[in-house]
């Protein structure tokens, strides 16, 4: 696979504990939180064209999509998926799955942070090689996305230059129409699509509800709408309740005052496929696109939707969601749990790397505290009470306390101190055992070179070891549940959703799972302009996660 030849350099999975990366793309949120006001273009898009699509008339009355969600990060799991959606069929059991007329992105769109060259090596690049020019045969297939968290981190700006393009705008043999982050498109047999920019939990703008107001112009009583929001406000509101009432505000002000109803809300952002529903709404969650796995031991048996902890006074009336399938299941995500113990420290050397020289400094700081004259000095030495401070403010944030002022977030506190506590135990024993070698009482830097040549590898290992087994223990308490996953950077099991609306106008959604990508491909210089370049040279197997879902 040669750049030069493909027009962009394939990329390895995102290595998601590297100490730079976790410190930049900490920095990059906390700006995006604090100054994401001041970087919003939602409000300044209202320059730009206004219109909902129309991709309701069809030949024969009929319409396939494809959905997919949190697909630009390693290459492999990347142009698997790409691959997949762009073939003109699958082969699904005893069914065949013809490929979308629209493909719809749910958002992060391209990992760790939002850039013209991420963009082109982690997104762009595999579509276009999987699709290279519009089909020979049938129409072009168009594309939309919806911006996601990673999207947002430079203000939507390579977002809307990529996918907001006034003139020649497509991604290989996909075009692309929106000229906004959001949009709305009318679908066959009174079917709707609306795509909500809801990020970071603030607000949708005035312009965008705006645009929304005009849109549902066209909704009458009966009509049916597809609402793609940036992440599962369903889900996260169980832990906070405020999480979901900018859309439930969206559902009650746009669409319910023309007598429609959204039967079907859809979301990535979590890296796996989970459904809740009930007789009259789908809560789909498929972030399946590309990025890492994240298990689904975690979720609940039920949702109730609208939180009823909510302050909203006119909120929609609750309603009880119960579980209905997950891919992985819970217990394939147990499994896969225990990874952790050696995918962590193999893709993810820089941060053993890190924890070895924390647990080195920390051995040095204490065996220098030993020397000191009395109790009072050695336990407030100044070089260990750093360390100590260091440590233990480490583990916290790693634990995610910032939003301990959140309820049930006080299990975030005593977990990450716990950590912290452990980490600091092993460093205590560490020292024990170098005050019993002949290393200590050598000539400095004598002891400093054995402690980096010898100490450290041995300490990092076994303190990536203990922050491992912390993972594990704490994602049963539903805390860093996310951390144990991205750590492993899982790429198999991907997803992605196929959906139909027939003639007479049933929605039937095919949830297709992958449990294994491919990671061998052969070019192919003699294909047709839009045969895929690479092909695989392994089995690439979709599969049914369920029984197609019929929404009427």
């Amino acid at each position: 696979m040669d750049p030069r030849e493909l027009g962009f350099t394939p990329q390895r999975p995102v290595g998601w504990l590297a100490p730079l990366l976790l410190l930049s793309t900490g920095l990059r949120a906390l700006l995006a939180i604090l100054f994401g006001a001041y970087l919003d273009k939602r409000e300044l898009q209202n320059s730009l064209d206004g219109g909902w699509f129309d991709h309701s008339k069809t030949a024969d009355g009929e319409l396939w999509l494809d959905y997919v969600a949190d697909l630009g990060d390693g290459f492999h799991p990347t142009y698997s998926v790409a691959y997949l959606l762009a073939q003109p069929a699958l082969r699904v059991g005893d069914a065949t799955l013809p490929r979308g007329r629209l493909l719809l992105m749910g958002g992060d769109q391209v990992y760790p942070l939002a850039s013209g060259d991420g963009y082109e090596s982690r997104m762009k690049g595999p579509y276009r090689a999987a699709l290279p020019e519009p089909p020979a045969e049938g129409l072009r297939p168009t594309l939309f996305a919806l911006p996601g968290n990673h999207d947002w981190y430079d203000g939507l700006t390579a977002f809307l230059r990529l996918f907001a393009r006034r003139k020649d705008g497509h991604i290989g043999g996909w075009r692309t129409e929106q000229r906004r982050s959001y949009f709305a498109v009318k679908l066959p047999s009174d079917w709707w699509l609306f795509a909500i920019d809801e990020q970071f939990g603030a607000y949708i703008d005035d312009p965008q509800l705006l645009y929304f107001e005009k849109a549902a112009r066209g909704l009458g009583p009966g009509d049916r709408v597809i609402l793609m929001t940036p992440s599962p406000k369903w889900v996260k509101a169980a832990d906070d309740p405020k999480d979901y009432d900018a859309v439930d505000y969206f559902v009650r002000t746009i669409v319910a005052p023309r007598g429609a109803s959204v039967r079907v809300m859809v979301s990535g952002d979590l890296h796996h496929y989970a459904r809740f529903s009930d007789d009259e709404r789908e809560l789909i969650t498929c972030g399946g696109g590309g990025a890492y796995l994240v298990g689904t031991a975690q979720l609940p048996d039920k949702l109730v939707v609208p939180p009823e902890g909510t302050l909203t006074r006119n909120r929609s009336v609750s309603r009880t969601y119960p579980f209905r399938k997950a891919y992985p299941d819970a217990a394939a995500s147990r499994r896969m749990g225990w990874g952790v113990f050696h995918r962590v420290p193999t893709r993810n050397p820089g941060f053993l790397t890190m924890l070895g020289i924390i647990n080195t400094l920390t051995m040095l700081a204490m065996t220098g505290a030993v020397g000191q004259g009395d109790i009072f000095r050695r336990l407030f030495s100044i070089p260990l009470v750093f360390m100590l401070a260091v440590i233990l403010a480490g583990t916290v944030l790693f634990a995610q306390p910032p939003g301990a002022d959140k309820p049930k977030h006080s299990r975030h506190w005593l977990l990450g101190l716990l950590h912290g506590f452990a980490q600091i135990a092993l460093a205590a024993g560490g020292t024990w055992v170098w005050l019993r070698l002949p290393f200590h009482d050598w000539q400095w830097p004598g002891p400093l070179v054995v402690a980096a040549v010898a100490y450290l590898p041995v300490g990092g290992f076994v303190a990536t070891q203990l922050c491992a087994l912390y993972l594990l223990i704490a994602s049963r308490f539903d805390v860093n549940v996310n951390e144990l996953f991205a750590g492993q950077g899982i790429e198999d099991a991907k997803s992605f959703l196929r959906m139909h609306i027939d003639r007479d106008g049933t929605l039937t959604i095919h949830p297709i799972g992958v449990d294994k990508i491919c990671r061998k491909w052969q070019p192919d210089p003699e294909g047709a302009p839009d045969d895929p370049w690479l092909r695989p040279a392994e089995p690439l197997t979709p599969h049914r996660i369920e029984d197609p879902i019929k929404v009427r």
